[in-house]
């Protein structure tokens, strides 16, 4: 017997801890928010063509194991939530599917390896855009998606069904504040002044980054995410102040940041 889908959902959510959850109908992305808009080969309903709706979940990068990055602590922590992505993703499709509504997971990456991104640097499914229209959070100048509750740090899978499930409102307020801290700290002088999606990273440089710290076993480098204002577990873990991340800010916590990168990589 059919149950609703949506109440499917946010059970599951709710059993599992899951922040963040909402949806977006397969249509609107074909009504542009910005310009340059996604390329159609990239809506989900040419991807899976049954697609009537898209679910986007949310789990989020605790603060204070993102402050020690780039650290074996985050890399680990980092393949604990893409790991939970998938699982949930699939378990979400799957009751979906024997509950009557097809549905398929998309995985949280999309792309083999950081080598083969570095030179084709884009996955065949954007769960940031896919969050946004969701109505999950804004853009930002570091190009990542900003949620009220943990700014930019949050990871986001999706799940395409052909359930067709009211679309959550779109974030109308904008939660990028323009400090400019993500630009001015990125070890890579990948991401410049301006808004998105005009001013966009440099995928190449932010890669080949990443790619470094990969060889070190400390990847991905977080520090766009971690130096962002926006986001109330930022008052939650006391961390109102982002002047703390400046080179020789003196803070108590600095001890504990370098005490963790000394070990568990290159």
């Amino acid at each position: 017997m059919n149950r609703d889908p949506k109440n499917i959902v946010v059970s599951f959510c709710a059993e599992h801890n899951i922040p963040l959850f909402g949806f977006a109908s397969a249509s609107r992305w074909e009504e542009p928010l910005f310009e340059p808009w996604i390329p159609v080969e990239f809506f989900p309903h040419h991807i899976y063509p049954e697609t009537k709706t898209v679910i986007v979940i949310g789990l989020s990068v605790s603060l204070p194991v993102l402050e020690t990055s780039p650290s074996i602590w985050y890399h680990e922590l980092y393949k604990t939530l893409n790991s939970l992505l998938d699982q949930y993703t699939v378990q979400i499709a799957s009751i979906l599917t024997n509950a009557g509504f097809p549905s398929v997971f998309v995985p949280r990456d999309g792309y083999g390896s950081i080598e083969v991104l570095i030179n084709n640097p884009v996955a065949f499914f954007s769960h940031r855009h896919a969050a946004v229209l969701a109505g999950l959070g804004t853009f930002g100048v570091n190009n990542m998606v900003l949620t009220p509750e943990f700014g930019p740090r949050v990871r986001f899978g999706s799940i395409f069904t052909s359930a067709e499930i009211p679309s959550d409102p779109l974030t109308q307020k904008e939660l990028c504040i323009h400090c400019n801290h993500c630009v001015d700290l990125c070890p890579a002088i990948a991401l410049k002044e301006g808004e998105y999606p005009e001013v966009l990273t440099d995928k190449k440089a932010c890669t080949s980054q990443s790619a470094d710290l990969n060889k070190r076993h400390i990847s991905p480098c977080g520090i766009c995410i971690k130096v962002c204002p926006a986001g109330e577990d930022r008052s939650v873990f006391h961390r109102e102040d982002t002047g703390i991340y400046n080179s020789g800010s003196g803070t108590d916590l600095l001890f504990g940041w370098e005490h963790v990168r000394k070990y568990g990589g290159k």
